[in-house]
């Protein structure tokens, strides 16, 4: 399987993990021939999904199907990362003694089912579990990051995409801002997905758009001295209700990308509604559901 080193990653590695430091990523980049892939942008396609693309496979004619590795993954000529995901499943979750490695390592070491990514969960002590995403990835040569994270919505339609993900762009951009004015954007940050993290009902809004939301309100808000961090959290919960209500959260990084396009009209409202009325008990949100 032709693979670049693995290598963890994700919000723990960049102290930005809240509640519990429960969940990392193994990200596993593949390795593409140049002249058999090419890449196509999301808007560029009749799905005209910004943010996710696909992967073509090009020369055919010269290079037939089983030239390269991953042909047994293509699906209407694009690479699937749903049959990317599935060879690693077989490999992983499926051919390999998890138990006895586990009994090696005095942990209990289990795939978890269903999963919309695979993902093993590693338990080292009675009540504490780690979970480790196996994130397949592809870096592109203008340097984009494309996972094989799927669409929420419109599964048939959109199994052939590619997620871009943002976070590793965004978090060294919320931290250098902190660094040019010592300022308390990540501070924010952690609150505010900790506050999702223990309300069920924003459990929906994902670290990335509450990033791109913080990079957002910075190009407009100067202040973020760590004295101004609580007008800065309420600042941040009305920008929210405000994308929200338009539909729309513009990426930071990329703004034709929106980063509300997964959520379904039911969800905007449930989220905007809960954020709107936090908005007159914001300490309510820092009260976790067991406090009463």
């Amino acid at each position: 399987m032709p693979l670049r080193e693995m290598y963890l990653s994700g919000s723990l590695y960049d102290d930005l993990q809240v509640v519990t430091a429960d969940h990392a990523q193994l990200m596993v980049p593949l390795t593409l021939e140049k002249n058999l892939w090419s890449s196509v942008p999301g808007e560029d396609t009749i799905m005209n999904v910004p943010g996710f693309w696909l992967i073509r496979r090009e020369n055919l004619e010269y290079f037939p199907r089983g030239s390269s590795y991953w042909d047994r993954c293509m699906v209407g000529g694009y690479l699937s990362p749903k049959s990317v995901l599935e060879v690693f499943e077989k490999l992983v979750a499926g051919s390999i003694n998890w138990p006895a490695i586990g009994s090696v390592l005095d942990y209990v070491i289990r795939p978890v089912v269903p999963s919309e990514t695979l993902t093993l969960e590693v338990q080292y002590k009675t009540d504490r579990h780690l979970y480790v995403d196996f994130l397949p990835l592809l870096v592109m040569d203008d340097g984009a990051s494309l996972i094989a994270k799927p669409h929420r919505l419109a599964a048939e339609r959109h199994e052939n995409l590619w997620r871009q993900s943002f976070r590793v762009a965004e978090t060294v951009r919320l931290r250098a801002l902190d660094q040019e004015d010592r300022g308390c954007r990540c501070a924010c940050l952690k609150v505010t997905k900790a506050v999702c993290k223990l309300n069920p009902a924003l459990a929906r809004l994902s670290a990335s758009q509450l990033t791109s939301a913080i990079l957002l309100l910075s190009e407009k808000e100067g202040d973020w001295t760590q004295e101004a961090l609580a007008d800065r959290f309420l600042q941040l919960l009305r920008s929210l209700v405000g994308h929200l209500e338009a539909g729309r959260l513009p990426c930071a990084l990329i703004p034709k990308v929106n980063l509300f396009c997964e959520l379904t009209p039911v969800e905007v409202d449930e989220l905007g509604y809960t954020l709107y009325c936090s908005l007159s008990d914001p300490e309510g949100l820092l009260r976790t559901p067991h406090s009463d």
